[in-house]
């Protein structure tokens, strides 16, 4: 379903001035590119936390002579960003990795990464959506490529509604509604788990509700995690949870596993790639699932990411030209998508930004398990929807820390999120905007 006359909707891009800021502390690509063609094949170390990647670098190297590609699995999360900086400090970083789309800013702004505008700035700019160019795309220059796309989805019991009346909520409001009625009917389930504070999930639907939570004034960054859209979310799902009307159990474990299993949530906020965990944790479940857009305040289409993955060349690769053609092959390739698909044990829904390999992602999929919903034009069509403003920040990771430590007090992750964000850009010596 061609999309690429929508994608303009849905520039996510800060303003030219504060993408400017995100570099101010880069000195640019300072390593020799180097690459194929002395005749000898060159290697490249690759460290990823995402599953099938070892296999993606299998492929590749089975269908290339001049390049191969040495794969080492990492920690995923802060603990893989950590690993990675104190590599690129100890001048023994890979020649390429994968990072999360929310600490590309803070990573390239420390210096971390090679410009990759010279041999990817023009892959990103034909082969992928505006709105995800503008997460990669960093003070004029390109410091990563694009992998995926995550819109946020609602996951819903369709055999739970039915039973107690209930219709797909389109709005938040309504959303609630169906949480009382449902736990009116049966005290023993409630609308979701939403414990333990995610927060790229709370940052996903803060995004959906117009937050932004970086922006800049002059030159001088503006901190606004604690902004009243915010607010507005961390209230409504800290009210749902002090009722009693959504579980208190932590978004993902081994509790959270066994409620939705059991059928004792309705729904789960989930992103694109979460209907690929369906058909492994809740097997017997097969045909109860539905899949539609997330709840909106306004009933209006719109939502957020949740996660989502780029490429990128840290900084010291004595190699960033055949870096950047790995990089092109496992993000535009049709069959570095097949080939990472038919190695997981679990299917995979993660929806490519590139539109060229989202066919060979569906193909991949069993869609009997949502009813024959097609989950990969679904989340497609979500993608679209995708709220325009939102950027990143040059401090996020150390947001997200003490965000993890608020002990699912969502109102209180907004606030310490907040100050912490202030104290951090001061801390590295940027002008903060108060």
């Amino acid at each position: 379903m061609p999309r690429t006359a929508r994608t303009s909707r849905l520039a996510l891009a800060a303003s030219a001035a504060s993408l400017a800021l995100l570099v101010t502390a880069c000195g640019g690509s300072g390593s020799d590119a180097s690459g194929p063609g002395d005749g000898k094949p060159v290697t490249l170390t690759f460290w990823s936390a995402t599953a099938g990647a070892k296999e993606t670098a299998d492929a590749f190297n089975k269908a290339h002579t001049d390049i191969k590609v040495k794969f080492s699995m990492v920690p995923a999360g802060p603990e893989g960003v950590t690993k990675l900086s104190n590599a690129v400090k100890g001048g023994n970083a890979p020649d390429v990795a994968t990072m999360d789309y929310s600490a590309l800013p803070e990573y390239a702004s420390e210096g971390n990464l090679e410009d990759l505008t010279p041999s990817s700035g023009d892959l990103v700019k034909n082969e992928f959506p505006e709105a995800v160019q503008s997460l990669v795309n960093l003070g004029g220059s390109t410091w990563a490529v694009p992998f995926d796309v995550t819109p946020i989805q609602l996951f819903y019991r369709k055999d739970l509604f039915k039973k107690h009346g209930v219709d797909v909520p389109t709005t938040w409001a309504e959303y609630r509604t169906a949480a009382e009625k449902i736990h009116a009917g049966d005290p023993d389930v409630t609308i979701t788990n939403f414990g333990g504070g995610d927060p790229a999930l709370l940052s996903g639907l803060a995004w959906q509700a117009g937050a932004r939570w970086y922006g800049t004034n002059g030159d001088a960054w503006k901190v606004n995690i604690d902004d009243p859209a915010s607010r507005k979310v961390a209230a409504y799902w800290d009210d749902l949870l002090a009722e009693g009307l959504a579980s208190k159990t932590p978004l993902w474990g081994e509790g959270e596993n066994k409620e939705r299993a059991t059928g004792k949530v309705a729904t789960i906020i989930g992103a694109a790639w979460s209907a690929g965990n369906f058909p492994v944790s809740y097997p017997d479940a097969k045909g109860t699932w539905g899949i539609a857009p997330l709840p909106t305040w306004d009933g209006k289409a719109g939502t957020g990411m949740y996660g989502g993955t780029s490429y990128i060349v840290p900084k010291g690769s004595e190699h960033t030209e055949a870096a950047a053609e790995f990089i092109k092959w496992v993000t535009t390739e049709p069959a570095a998508m097949t080939a990472r698909l038919s190695s997981l044990k679990a299917p995979s829904s993660a929806l490519p930004a590139n539109e060229g390999m989202r066919a060979a992602a569906a193909k991949e999929f069993d869609s009997s398990y949502f009813g024959d919903q097609d989950v990969y034009a679904l989340a497609g069509d979500a993608a679209d929807t995708i709220v325009p403003g939102w950027t990143w920040g040059p401090v996020q990771q150390q947001v997200t820390s003490v965000q993890m430590a608020a002990g699912g007090d969502h109102t209180k992750m907004l606030s310490s999120g907040q100050a912490k964000g202030e104290s951090a850009v001061t801390d590295r010596g940027l002008k903060l905007d108060k």
